[in-house]
């Protein structure tokens, strides 16, 4: 049985720079539109709340929530 590996597009909601809640998915734009379902569930809703899609491939970020401006 060959062993399960996470996918290549990680998302992280953190608060209080701790992790909360993690997710892998090998496609970016199924791991793009849980970022927008996880920024539209923390919204307001999680004081401090931070949510951060990485490629693991590259290490580039590719989204950050909320974005600073």
């Amino acid at each position: 049985m060959p062993a399960l590996t996470p996918g290549r597009y990680h998302l992280l909601l953190t608060t209080g720079g701790r992790p909360v809640q993690h997710g892998w998915w090998w496609s970016e734009d199924v791991a793009r539109d849980k970022f927008r379902d996880w920024v539209g569930l923390y919204d307001g809703s999680m004081p401090g709340a931070r949510v951060t899609l990485s490629d693991e491939g590259t290490g580039d970020v590719l989204d950050d929530w909320p974005r600073e401006g």
